[in-house]
């Protein structure tokens, strides 16, 4: 092998390949479709703390093994998503926001198969306890989802009722912090509250 050869070889091997769909929600959060293996390096460099995973399949055990190397939490909340005849459940959805805006967990990424649907409902119902209005959080569901865009996402995603997670909060205040942005964060008042319940990886 050439030495030119084998420098482009290991260019390629320095590239860092994101999951499909990937894309940032906010500082700590992060959401895309299901992690290749060729994905490892890229989520190797988000140091993840949690992944929060949508669908209700096993995970895989090369993902498995990734996340014991990492030391990675694994949250999964089972959402079935083949058909529209399949309605999200809201109770799902709102254990999984409580774990999402705890920034314990954080840094975090959701995903589910090719994170477009139920990866957009949970986060069209982030933005709405973030006040986005509903004409935006439908132009991020539809960015993602593309020509697969459900009608019935979307009715979910606007009768979500936020009051149910806010009433849930009563122990979390607000903290603005981060570098040289006034960025609304949640932490615990309280230290104590009982943590999220976590998978075995």
């Amino acid at each position: 092998m050439t030495m030119e050869k084998q420098n482009k070889m290991n260019d390629h091997d320095d590239v860092l390949e994101p999951p499909i769909n990937f894309s940032m929600v906010e500082d700590g959060i992060f959401r895309s479709g299901f992690p290749q293996p060729a994905n490892f390096p890229f989520l190797k460099s988000l140091n993840l703390r949690s992944i929060i995973y949508l669908c209700p399949e096993p995970y895989p055990e090369e993902n498995l093994e990734f996340l014991r190397s990492q030391n990675i939490r694994l949250l999964q909340f089972g959402i079935e998503g083949k058909t529209e005849s399949v309605a999200i459940p809201k109770d799902t959805i709102l254990e999984a926001l409580k774990i999402l805006i705890d920034v314990r967990n954080h840094p975090v990424l959701i995903h589910c198969k090719r994170g477009k649907h139920r990866t957009g409902c949970l986060v069209g119902c982030l933005r709405k306890f973030q006040n986005w209005c509903l004409s935006s959080v439908f132009e991020e569901y539809q960015r993602f989802a593309g020509v697969k865009s459900r009608p019935t996402d979307l009715k979910f995603i606007e009768a979500f009722d936020i009051m149910r997670l806010r009433q849930c909060l009563y122990s979390i205040i607000y903290q603005y912090q981060g570098y040289g942005s006034n960025k609304r964060r949640l932490v615990y008042r309280d230290e104590k509250i009982q943590k999220p319940q976590t998978m075995k990886v």
